[in-house]
């Protein structure tokens, strides 16, 4: 059976920005652009303490605007924007690594915020949230494994046992980002492990400095091989060995890990592809740029057909992950996550991608130049190579498409394909004989 869509029930959706808000993205671009990008080169010698004091002038007036942690309501300090406006926001963002750290929104911190406004405690958000919404605080978020599937995370193994009025967590983490530098995790780990899959975990506040937390080190990776221990966006290797924590540490009930990950994990895969759209789009115009100036073979090289095709190829994939994952938060912000689901699992693969497809083309582009650390392109593609595996890899995302789209279809009665030929030709000539005796007399 063929799926029918019934396109009687959408509504329409305006592609345009209302001016207000416009004027709002548009200086983020300057300010991103002329403040931002030109620490970059020198960025992994400054300490935090020196990157907050570099951006305490686009904090300020981001907090004026209204910008400032605007992923969260308007009672915990942000603006309660919706994720079309979050989205457009981070595609700016997402120029730079360091600019979501001057406007309130840098991961960690920004999901494990939305966690603690979610399932938090008034006193939990006292002593964390807030602080960490003013830049007072770092956090990380503990929850991959070295010796479990992290695409499956019903398998983790850090055990959370209850001790009278505490818990104690044992067990292994690494890809902990932050941890070096954190002043607080939040911990996965499992509190029922005989109970069904997803509500085996909870959620724990561990206070840096707890005895028993040990951050083994900086883990070095395709991205960042040359390690800076002790600065920002490090993933870290985590040992917990008998840490106690206070039962107020848990955050909602016991076996609420899954659910509260699960409303971080959405809106955090938009903001991830609306990122990885401004890191492309940045790639993009290197390409560009270099398409006008560098001559070979007697023209440069945008009059060469394959480069040209590298440009046009590249903006019609951008411009196609752009507005799936509009849309995606568009189902979001009128429907709700659960609606959402299979157009966030879509651009998760297909935005990753994208993002590295068209890094490459304008490393090859450069030749050389681009293979070299002269250019950022180099280090921009291995990062993109990370986008098909965190957040879950492309490969469960893509399954999980598929299992939805099939939930719409089911085998023909007779197991001959709807669209068979003969058989349909046998059906249209019973259904249509008269028709067809006039025609015949006609003739």
């Amino acid at each position: 059976m063929v799926r029918v869509i019934d396109y009687t029930q959408c509504m329409a959706w305006e592609f345009e920005t209302d001016h207000e808000f416009q004027q709002q993205l548009d200086w983020m671009n300057e300010v991103v652009r002329s403040q931002i990008w030109p620490l970059e080169p020198f960025a992994a010698d400054l300490a935090p303490e020196q990157l907050d004091r570099a951006f305490e002038g686009v904090k300020g007036e981001a907090k004026e605007r209204g910008l400032w942690a605007a992923h969260l309501p308007p009672e915990l300090g942000g603006s309660g924007f919706g994720q079309v406006r979050l989205g457009l926001m981070q595609e700016i963002l997402g120029t730079s690594a360091l600019a979501p750290m001057a406007f309130g929104c840098q991961p960690p911190d920004s999901g494990n915020s939305e966690i603690l406004a979610l399932a938090g405690t008034d006193a939990q958000k006292q002593a964390y949230l807030f602080p960490l919404l003013d830049g007072r605080l770092r956090s990380g978020f503990s929850m991959t494994e070295p010796n479990t599937a992290g695409s499956d995370p019903t398998t983790l193994a850090t055990r959370a046992v209850r001790d009278g009025n505490d818990y104690v967590i044992d067990g292994h983490k690494w890809f902990t980002t932050n941890a070096s530098v954190a002043d607080f995790l939040i911990v996965m780990a499992v509190t029922d492990p005989d109970t069904e899959p997803h509500r085996r975990a909870s959620m724990f506040l561990v206070d840096a400095g707890t005895p028993g937390l040990e951050v083994v080190r900086d883990i070095p990776t395709m991205a960042e091989p040359a390690v800076h221990s002790g600065h920002l966006n490090a993933h870290c290797e985590v040992v917990y060995s008998g840490v106690r924590v206070p039962a107020s540490a848990l955050l909602g009930g016991e076996g609420d890990g899954f659910a509260i990950a699960q409303q971080r994990l959405g809106p955090g895969r938009i903001h991830h592809c609306m990122r990885w759209l401004g890191q492309a789009r940045r790639a993009f115009d290197m390409l560009c740029e270099r398409a006008t100036y560098r001559q070979t073979h007697g023209k440069v090289l945008g009059e060469h057909q394959t480069v040209q095709n590298w440009i046009a190829d590249s903006l019609a994939e951008m411009t196609a992950a752009r507005l799936m994952t509009l849309n995606a938060a568009w189902i979001m912000d009128t429907h709700g996550a659960a609606a959402a689901r299979q157009e966030i699992a879509m651009i998760k693969y297909f935005g990753a991608k994208v993002l590295h497809d068209v890094i490459d083309r304008a490393v090859q582009a450069h030749g050389a130049l681009g293979f070299s650390t002269d250019m950022p392109l180099e280090q921009m593609y291995r990062s993109a190579r990370a986008a098909r595996i965190y957040d879950g890899p492309d490969e469960v995302h893509r399954q999980s498409v598929a299992r939805r789209v099939l939930r719409g279809y089911k085998p023909p009665a007779n197991g001959v394909p709807s669209e068979y030929v003969p058989a349909r030709r046998a059906d249209g000539l019973q259904r249509f004989a008269d028709l067809l005796d006039l025609a015949a007399i006609n003739r």
